[in-house]
């Protein structure tokens, strides 16, 4: 039987190991899926919510155990691993209080004679493909409404993660839930394509880099099954000339070095007006000097490792790149003694004098960096902004509300942020645009994406 290890990036060694679920295992799963979907769905909305609030509040009383698992296997500190455990109960709670207001029958005008109603009938069997930068937020964000509105869900979660599938279904287990409404596995990337392929399989949520969306579609290309992708961003921030610019500078600079940049929605671009412009560039250098890069079990740490030495690498070839062809990096990274050049471990860096030609302004850097560049206009800072190939969220850091919404209106995005970024609101829809990705999590409209519209048209006299 093939097996995995997951290595830790806080010493480079074996983590765990696990055994992979066998293709026999993957169609037993679908099988009792397919059989529990009938049972599942025929309970009220009422008693999932019941027994998925049991769910939640199971999973949040294993909190500090979690915490750690998050910082052993990717690498964040600890100071804020416990933080995605608030952040999943803050979203199932929420996706469970709208799901009676989203899921509720739409009754169009009274016609004389005639009972119509549209209803959100489940899809069926949900595939779940979560990533490891924020395991278990990304997963619930498709699992609690899938699970409750009334399909059932099997989840593939990333192989450095494996410890967020097994804790999940652990809360599941504790408070009862059916056989077969929620399972997990441990399969490898071939056997993700066919069993999303398996007609068995109604629909897929995927998370991830944009080559895997483009695999998602290639698998599903021999069926009408669909997915909701959400991919890689690019994200940009434009302080504006009358932001606050040390408020906006603090939380524009979280926005980048946080969990060591690994946010598909963490800021990665910079722009500012010309008056702020240096002071901008040197509050976010000093910002970087000030971080604590080191061993993430260190409470006082505040930056860790990045997930893989090959991810860290893969950002400083960015980074060189960049000042080969005139970018200055202006973060020495001497002064962060972890960094040696040959590990996960990554000084936090700004780049300026840079420009769109360069890939550290056009692709995904996803590491503790980011590029500024100063803008003379709004004008400008929107055609700079738009100037990507993807469009998850844009932030615009201003005092003037009714020019956020006039930018806000222009920008190629999924969300517009004013005065804050890196940010998930459950009663939001999460969703993007371009290669960022298509569909939506979270708020009522999130329950569009797992269910379908089911029209009843009684005559009531014949």
């Amino acid at each position: 039987m093939a097996s995995f290890e997951t290595i830790t990036p806080i010493d480079d060694i074996v983590l765990l190991t696990r055994e992979r679920h066998t293709d026999r295992d993957v169609d037993a799963a679908l099988s009792r899926a397919s059989k529990t979907f009938s049972v599942w769905r025929s309970w009220s909305l009422a008693r999932r919510i019941e027994i998925l609030e049991k769910a939640v509040a199971a999973f949040v009383g294993q909190k500090d155990s979690i915490a750690a698992e998050i910082t052993s296997q990717i690498g964040r500190p600890i100071a804020y691993s416990g933080g995605e455990v608030a952040g999943f109960e803050t979203r199932a709670r929420t996706m469970l209080r709208l799901a009676p207001e989203a899921l509720q029958p739409f009754v169009p005008s009274t016609l004389e004679g005639f009972d119509r109603s549209i209803k959100r009938a489940p899809l069926g069997v949900v595939a779940v493909l979560a990533p490891w930068n924020y395991p278990f937020l990304t997963a619930v964000n498709a699992i609690i409404p899938a699970l409750a509105a009334g399909n059932v869900v099997v989840l593939k979660h990333s192989d450095q993660t494996p410890l967020a599938a097994e804790r999940i279904d652990e809360a599941f287990r504790a408070v009862g839930l059916p056989d077969g409404v929620f399972q997990f596995l441990h399969i490898d990337h071939d056997q993700v394509a066919r069993m999303i392929a398996d007609p068995r399989v109604s629909y897929v949520c995927f998370t991830g880099s944009v080559g895997g969306g483009h695999a998602v579609q290639g698998a599903l290309s021999g069926s009408f099954t669909s997915a909701g992708l959400e991919l890689g961003g690019k994200d940009p921030a434009y302080v504006r000339e009358d932001a606050n610019v040390e408020y906006a500078i603090a939380n524009i600079a979280d926005g980048i070095f946080f969990n060591s940049g690994q946010s598909c929605c963490g800021i990665e671009r910079v722009y500012v007006h010309e008056r702020h412009y240096k002071a901008v560039v040197d509050g976010l250098v000093a910002y970087a000097e000030q971080l604590k890069l080191g061993d993430p079990r260190d409470a006082a740490t505040t930056l860790g490792p990045m997930v893989k030495t090959s991810a860290a690498n893969s950002v400083r070839t960015q980074i060189a790149d960049a000042v080969r062809a005139g970018a200055r990096a202006l973060v020495d990274a001497k002064k962060f003694s972890a960094d040696t050049g040959r590990s996960a471990y990554l000084a936090p860096q700004i780049v300026v004098d840079c420009d769109h030609s360069m890939s550290i302004m056009a692709e995904e850097t996803f590491g503790p960096v980011a590029g500024v560049m100063p803008v003379r206009s709004d004008e400008e800072a929107v055609r700079l902004m738009n100037d990507s190939r993807y469009g998850l969220t844009a932030s615009v850091w201003t005092a003037d509300r009714a020019a956020a919404e006039i930018i806000g209106d222009q920008l190629d995005t999924g969300t517009v942020f004013m005065n804050r970024c890196d940010y998930l609101d459950p009663e939001l829809a999460w969703t993007g645009v371009k290669d960022s990705g298509r569909g939506a999590t979270l708020s009522r409209f999130g329950y569009d994406y797992v269910t379908r519209p089911k029209s009843y048209h009684f005559r009531l006299t014949v």
